[in-house]
């Protein structure tokens, strides 16, 4: 054989790899919309990822995922998420916020979702029942906001003479409803300060330091879950006791935090999407309700804030951090 007619066969042969990786198919796209930001989504990023990786998607390896996060200022969420659907994603992930949800379902009404959400998804129009989710919309349901009356009876306990209690809140006119009718069986008094945008916490700060409540209860909210250290430092600025809605807050030097464990709650995500990308449709996957619940108690902050944890508390604690 001619050197000549050597060297062609054997660049031919080097080229048939690039010929066929360039008629492999594109990776599809998962869109992640969040209401939060990057870095307060670390914790739920790694559930998601690990969900994504049980059903066999890894990213970057068979599955792109394309990021969208509005730092809290939910009014954002439209606009990011009418530019994640020109990418034609396979699934959009949306958490952190309701408004995600409806966002990205006005952004392209076929593209199937999955959504994280501590509301009622029936009641907010999400899908047509638990079981039979129908349309295109199924996810997780971490039914945040029952839990908020629990979060109060713990605060009770840990702090039985604080009778007037400060609720901050987005505007959720839900949570609001249960804490006040939760407290009237205990004779507390709740001050409502809603705080869904920077402006709006700011208002509710100068309110709270001009009238100190005698504790503090902060259930999980877009902005506020956004804000945890920002929460924790200034609770311990007005040194009153506070209980939170997610571990993140206790973990940034929250005294107490009572929610969903997000990593085993966005796993769950994760194993949806997956579901999804291998067929199935989101009209068929029932809503999952979370069952896993975490009470956590900081002993650092309650030293600092000369408090005395009762060991019936102490006793049903998920995690000590000390």
């Amino acid at each position: 054989m001619r050197r000549r007619e050597f060297v062609g066969l054997v660049g031919g042969a080097a080229a048939w790899p690039l010929a066929a990786r360039a008629q492999q198919r594109p990776l599809p796209v998962v869109g992640y919309l969040s209401g939060r930001s990057r870095e307060t989504d670390v914790p739920m990023l790694a559930g998601f990822r690990k969900g994504l990786a049980e059903t066999g998607y890894v990213e970057n390896r068979n599955v792109e995922i394309d990021f969208r996060f509005a730092d809290g200022e939910v009014n954002l969420v439209s606009a990011l998420a009418a530019d994640l659907v020109r990418r034609k994603p396979a699934v959009i992930v949306t958490v952190g916020s309701n408004e995600a949800t409806n966002a990205a379902r006005a952004a392209d009404p076929n593209v199937p979702i999955v959504f994280n959400t501590g509301n009622d998804p029936v009641k907010l129009g999400f899908v047509a029942s638990f079981n039979r989710p129908g349309g295109n919309t199924t996810g997780i349901y971490s039914f945040l906001g029952e839990l908020a009356p629990k979060m109060l009876g713990l605060l009770h306990d840990l702090a039985p003479n604080a009778r007037v209690i400060g609720l901050l809140t987005g505007r959720q006119a839900e949570i609001i409803k249960v804490v006040e009718d939760a407290a009237a069986t205990l004779g507390l008094q709740i001050r409502v300060l809603r705080a869904n945008t920077e402006s709006e916490l700011d208002e509710a700060f100068a309110n709270l330091i001009a009238q100190p409540p005698d504790a503090l209860l902060v259930p999980a909210g877009t902005l506020l879950i956004s804000r945890a250290q920002q929460l924790a430092l200034f609770a311990a600025r007005l040194r009153v006791p506070a209980i939170y809605g997610r571990r993140n807050f206790a973990a940034a030097g929250g005294l107490m935090s009572y929610g969903d464990n997000v990593e085993e709650n966005y796993r769950y995500v994760g194993i949806y999407v997956g579901r999804i990308l291998k067929g199935e449709k989101p009209a068929d996957l029932p809503v999952f309700q979370v069952t896993k619940l975490e009470f956590v108690i900081n002993l650092r902050t309650a030293k600092a804030l000369n408090l005395i944890i009762p060991p019936g508390l102490l006793a049903i604690a998920d995690e000590v951090i000390d």
